[in-house]
């Protein structure tokens, strides 16, 4: 029972992780789209776009959009979750901080919690559903292995010996 119990534990954990993943990465690319399109508002403060090649703020909000992207589909989910945290840590330290030491004083909630969400999502990987998986054929989270059924590349099915020479039973 407490097996059972453990692979449906197991099992909700990816998938729990991957729809964090999944509203992570889309909340940060709609971040960066806002900044470098335009859209959905526009940059923080101007409602416009963010002038190319201006440092910090379009290599940031690239950053958001192309991070965000690549963390929402789960392609390359460590690197790039990685990268964000870094520019969101830039973010807060270089930006909020100065201002006043606590998030809630200096504006820089939303710098924190990307932060350690992206930190988070860079150490435990994309979770179920992500297209690094699909698209790697040797990876642990393809569709056709269930957990504690996963056999050795290259072995078929085979008989095995139960007790004597006439029993058999298929491996699975």
């Amino acid at each position: 029972m407490a097996l059972a119990a453990d692979q449906g534990i197991e099992t909700a954990r990816r998938y729990v992780l991957a729809l964090f993943r999944f509203v992570t990465g889309l909340l940060f690319a709609c971040h960066g789209a806002a900044s470098l399109f335009g859209v959905l508002g526009g940059a923080h403060g101007t409602g416009g776009t963010v002038p190319a090649g201006s440092w910090p703020g379009w290599y940031a909000a690239l950053i958001q959009f192309a991070g965000g992207t690549l963390v929402l589909l789960g392609f390359g989910t460590r690197t790039a979750a990685l990268i964000c945290s870094g520019s969101m840590a830039y973010a807060y330290f270089t930006v909020h901080q100065p201002r006043a030491l606590w998030p809630l004083q200096n504006g820089g909630e939303p710098a924190a919690l990307f932060c350690w969400s992206f930190l988070l999502l860079a150490v435990t990987g994309p979770g179920a559903l992500s297209l690094g998986a699909l698209l790697d054929p040797s990876s642990r989270h393809r569709r056709s292995v269930r957990p504690g059924r996963a056999r050795r590349p290259g072995r078929s099915r085979r008989p095995v010996p139960l007790s004597g020479p006439s029993s058999t039973r298929t491996e699975p």
